[in-house]
């Protein structure tokens, strides 16, 4: 085991943390290496002096002067000991929600239905929770819970090992499940028993491949059997949760392996989606659900139908010219665009340089065709305007009044 000096615990300075590193961390080996580095971290989170770090400092604090426990804990520790940078805090405490109220100076509208209390400040987004027990779920989620006192119980329902990690505001790190090891061997476990872990919510599964995907981690062989065997949890899962959570794999930087995971542990059939052999990489999550085929149920607003029918256009055009961007607008040709091997910049100088962005731009309008033409308002004055935009838009006219007078008498008397 590692053990460093009390002296080196003062290099915090993310500056001068590097320069040590780099200098002491060569003549270790990488387990060691990374126990330290966990460790400074631990010690940088609230301790040492950053304004950051003190603003969540003073919420434990004040719960601890009020003769409370207080704990932040799950993924903003985890996240803290990866170098991730993080904004959520879950805190968790024996104090009751109408005691945090009273403490923060809060009302009734910061407590939800479950018992926790949010609130935010110039830089943190907190959730305290009161240290509880589950009693029974319904619709996969806590319905039925028991305050309770002891911190140590309280850490057995949460649902991975490395999501189990409290921090004091000492900035000493509690881990009684041994989270920080599958920190440091990069595994998703979970917590406990498998079956009650999945069977009280088995959007976990969910959970597991988005954590391992985004994280870089490998998911536990029990734990990835366990999904294989049992994917049927999932059906239970409403559409909103599944396509909730499908989102959140679809934006994240490693949203690849994740894909991956879904199509390795053959669970496509069990969310309703069917993933294509050949999958496009997409950075925006929209370019994913173009190329999926997915059941009814799934709910997308009217907004994402139509970005998602204009990137399937899109794709299936094969390229991007005036009339596609002219149609499906620069937003839908980007995200496409990447897909098919064309650059933000090229799309979005193509785009600048349109001749026109909709029908008002054109040089003449419906009531200029009907003194024209002599003729009455109807279908052929959409038709006629149909064609100048295309034609203005390929270069073959010029959106010039006369000019376009001259064609429309040309081609539509």
């Amino acid at each position: 085991m590692l053990v460093v000096p009390s002296a080196m615990l003062s290099v915090v300075n993310p500056v001068k943390k590097r320069q040590f590193v780099s200098f002491y961390l060569p003549s270790i080996n990488s387990k060691e290496a990374l126990e330290f580095f966990i460790m400074i971290r631990a010690y940088d989170i609230i301790l040492l002096g950053e304004t950051m770090n003190n603003k969540i400092k003073n919420v434990l604090t004040k719960l601890e002067e009020n003769g409370f426990q207080a704990y932040v804990i799950g993924g903003f520790v985890r996240d803290f000991l990866l170098g991730i940078a993080s904004y959520d805090v879950d805190i968790a405490t024996n104090a009751r929600p109408n005691d945090i109220k009273e403490i923060f100076e809060l009302n009734n509208s910061n407590e939800d239905n479950y018992g926790s209390v949010r609130f935010k400040d110039s830089l943190y987004n907190y959730d305290i929770t009161t240290f509880r027990k589950e009693l029974r779920y319904e619709n996969r989620r806590p319905v039925d819970y028991a305050f309770i006192d002891n911190a140590s119980e309280d850490v057995r329902r949460r649902d991975f090992t490395i999501n189990s990690l409290y921090m004091d505001a000492n900035g000493d790190i509690f881990d009684i499940v041994g989270g920080k090891k599958d920190l440091e061997d990069k595994i998703i476990r979970t917590n406990g028993n498998i079956n009650d872990r999945m069977v009280e919510d088995p959007l976990r599964m969910l959970r597991a491949i988005r954590f391992a995907s985004v994280l870089g981690f490998t998911i536990e062989d029990n734990l990835y059997n366990y999904i294989r065997q049992n994917k049927q949890l999932l059906r239970t899962l409403s559409y909103s949760r599944k396509k909730d959570e499908l989102e959140l794999i679809f934006k994240g930087q490693n949203k690849m392996a994740g894909i991956e995971l879904i199509k390795s542990l053959n669970i496509e059939d069990a969310l309703d989606i069917k993933i294509p052999d050949k999958l496009l990489y997409s950075s925006n999550a929209l370019g994913i659900w173009a190329q999926i085929e997915v059941g009814d149920k799934y709910q997308f607003s009217n907004a994402e139908k139509d970005k998602i029918e204009n990137i399937r256009k899109v794709l299936n055009y094969g390229i991007i010219d005036n009339v596609v961007l002219y149609e499906c607008g620069l937003y839908v040709c980007i995200i496409a665009g990447e897909m098919l091997g064309m650059t933000t910049s090229y799309i979005s100088t193509l785009y600048k340089e349109l001749p026109i962005y909709s029908p008002k731009d054109i040089g003449i309008d419906g009531n200029d065709i009907i003194d024209i033409l002599h003729i009455k308002p109807g279908e052929k004055i959409k038709n006629i305007i149909f064609d100048l935009e295309i034609n203005i838009l390929n270069g073959k006219l010029k959106n010039e009044y006369e000019e376009l007078k001259k064609y429309i008498l040309e081609n539509w008397r």
